[in-house]
């Protein structure tokens, strides 16, 4: 990483820290509950975990000063960038119009909305000896929605000629907090199943897929993975790979079937439209599910950072903007590729991003 570009990257903020003065939260708010002295207060989406202890570590050395990121899940973290606890936010779920009305209200005016994190979402499972194997988006939902209950069920075996596959019987793990990684997931399900899965996407785990074990946060849905020999379910890839243990399944794409890749994930991001009804400010992506070029793999989260145009002082203002300008600079989106895996944003899209936080000030 190039120290020298970090430090100009976020130059206001290296001043702002100097001088010692008090940061507030966003827009209209005078509390300063979103972060306090030479501290900024955000959280959210727990697929960026890996990527944002790189960041915020990389930031402070050049910077001074502390970025605090909690791993409460995208829903959460929305919920309290809106309530101004925090003075940014990561989702995986670019931002419904009830959150962006909630947001526009906290801030004062339009939500900045940039992406900051590409990834493949694996669907991984644990079964001794068996290390991949292919489904596609139908045996996929089948699987989570329990007509599909054995790893021998001919359903699947149809998919993976070859395989010897026990009879044991499929426990389906998934989020049961508000979850930009169930958003993604169920969106693609809903998509491409051809009508296995009704439920639209949803940050919710739906309640018509029954049975199954619910677990707060990715690290709750690994650790049940790890545990559970025959279980089987979805979050971002990273997190997969750093368990070493669980199996990966192969999703299929057209005639081929893909393994999870940030390369994948990126070239589907970026072939995607624009999300509908967005302000100016944002970069939300409505997500080809059904993309089929060679390589692609539609089953992938865009992660965002979340933020307002106008703090209520300086100080906060100069310190998102320093931090949110590093992290989709490329010095910052290789650092995320380094620690986590992602895929790191094109020049086009870390040149529109910085554009957008650009705007960011003090009222």
């Amino acid at each position: 990483m190039n120290s020298s570009s970090l430090r100009r990257t976020a130059l206001p903020a290296v001043a702002v820290l100097t001088l010692g003065l008090s940061l507030a939260a966003c827009g209209n708010n005078d509390s300063g509950s979103g972060s306090g002295g030479d501290t900024l207060s955000g959280g959210g989406a727990t697929s960026q975990a890996n990527a944002q202890t790189a960041w915020r570590a990389a930031y402070q050395k050049a910077n001074g000063g502390t970025i605090n990121y909690e791993e409460v899940g995208s829903g959460t973290g929305v919920t309290n960038f809106t309530s101004k606890a925090y003075s940014f936010a990561g989702t995986d779920a670019f931002l419904t119009d009830e959150q962006l009305s909630a947001a526009k209200d906290a801030c004062g005016s339009d939500v900045v909305e940039v992406p900051a994190y590409i990834s493949p979402i694996a669907v991984a499972f644990n079964l001794p000896g068996v290390t991949s194997l292919n489904l596609d988006s139908k045996t996929i939902a089948d699987i989570f929605t329990g007509k599909v209950t054995t790893w021998n069920d001919p359903e699947i075996t149809a998919l993976n000629s070859g395989t010897k596959l026990p009879s044991t019987a499929i426990t389906t793990v998934h989020r049961s907090d508000e979850s930009g990684t169930t958003f993604n997931f169920t969106d693609y399900l809903n998509k491409t199943s051809d009508g296995a899965w009704p439920d639209e996407a949803n940050t919710v785990w739906p309640s018509s897929a029954k049975g199954g074990q619910g677990q707060d946060g990715t690290s709750g849905v690994i650790g049940v993975l790890t545990d559970t020999e025959g279980a089987i379910g979805y979050a971002d890839d990273s997190a997969v790979e750093a368990a070493k243990t669980l199996g990966v399944a192969s999703i299929k794409v057209g005639s081929d079937y893909n393994a999870p890749s940030a390369e994948g994930a990126a070239k589907v991001l970026e072939a995607s439209p624009a999300a509908p009804n967005q302000p100016a400010t944002s970069m939300a992506t409505a997500i080809d599910r059904t993309a089929t070029a060679k390589g692609d793999y539609p089953l992938m989260l865009a992660s965002y950072l979340v933020a307002c145009q106008t703090y209520s002082d300086s100080a906060t203002a100069d310190m998102v903007k320093g931090y949110l300008t590093y992290v989709v600079s490329p010095d910052g989106q290789q650092a995320g590729a380094d620690a986590a895996g992602s895929a790191p944003l094109t020049s086009a899209l870390s040149t529109k991003a910085t554009g957008i936080v650009s705007k960011i000030a003090g009222s």
